[in-house]
């Protein structure tokens, strides 16, 4: 890594350079007191970057809490052949490691969400979060299976409740498409900061909505939906929809984490189980 600093950007290579834990896209450094630099893992990363560097500036102005601002673009070199960035550091430890518990972070959700969930132009380029709910129903019973101590009941009649509310009617928004306790940040148990904004996209509220039960603790949903005002209940219905489907998944890596498996994240298991017991309240 220091190398590629020293190659492109050698004002900033003598700051200190230390490897972060975590990332799933990319591998992550913290440079100096205020920076960031993602390096991609996979094919698909470099796209990402170079859309979260074209997309991020122009949204970031107006969100009333930190994210992580592109600062610089790495270019693909004999060095190393893909795009890479540097963004600005956001300060907090990730809630997968130190959960959100203050009641106050609703508000803060739901403000960020508001001023987040602009119309935006039609841009149809993501990795299928935003398709409709009846498209993910056969990925939705496949998770379900996958564990067989969930209330299956339960879980089919939140889905079948989501499956049937009426789609959007209203224009597509600005999405962060990815809202899961390893891409946002707490400071003393407050919401303190979102981060990883690689799958921005437009779409339907409720893609981000989820995140009222994926993200908050106990209690939550109402002062959250009180807040940010702009959800009727159709769309309450397909995010709910969309967090069981999420909590799932994420418990599915949880899992794969606690068994040494590649790509598994154990810290995610009690983060995806609190969701869990919460959406299926």
């Amino acid at each position: 890594m220091l190398d590629l600093l020293e190659e492109q950007h050698p004002d900033l290579a003598g700051l200190e350079l230390k490897a972060v834990d975590g990332g799933w896209s990319n591998q992550m450094w913290r440079l100096g007191p205020d920076l960031a630099v993602r390096v991609p893992r996979h094919e698909g990363a470099p796209e990402l970057l170079e859309r979260e560097h074209r997309l991020v500036p122009g949204i970031a102005s107006r969100l009333p809490l930190p994210v992580p601002v592109p600062a610089r673009l790495g270019r693909p070199s004999e060095r190393f052949p893909h795009t890479w960035l540097i963004t600005t550091w956001v300060h907090g430890t990730p809630a997968d490691y130190a959960p959100v518990t203050d009641p106050e972070s609703a508000t803060a959700l739901a403000e960020f969400l508001t001023a987040l969930h602009t119309e935006g132009p039609a841009d149809p380029a993501n990795d299928g979060r935003g398709a409709p709910l009846d498209a993910m129903n056969q990925h939705f019973q496949q998770a379900l299976a996958r564990h067989p101590d969930v209330d299956a009941d339960r879980a089919r009649a939140v889905w079948q409740a989501a499956l049937e509310a009426p789609q959007q009617d209203q224009p597509d928004v600005w999405l962060h498409g990815d809202l899961h306790p390893a891409n946002v940040v707490a400071q003393d148990g407050a919401l303190a900061g979102v981060i990883d904004f690689g799958d921005v996209f437009v779409g339907d509220p409720a893609v981000d909505l989820a995140a009222t039960w994926i993200l908050l603790p106990d209690g939550s949903a109402e002062p959250f939906f009180n807040a940010y005002k702009a959800a009727d209940e159709p769309t309450v219905l397909r995010a709910r929809g969309r967090a069981l489907i999420k909590a799932l998944v994420l418990r599915d890596i949880g899992i794969a984490g606690e068994r040494g498996q590649p790509g598994g994240k154990p810290t995610w298991k009690p983060a995806a189980e609190a969701a869990l017991a919460r959406i299926l309240s």
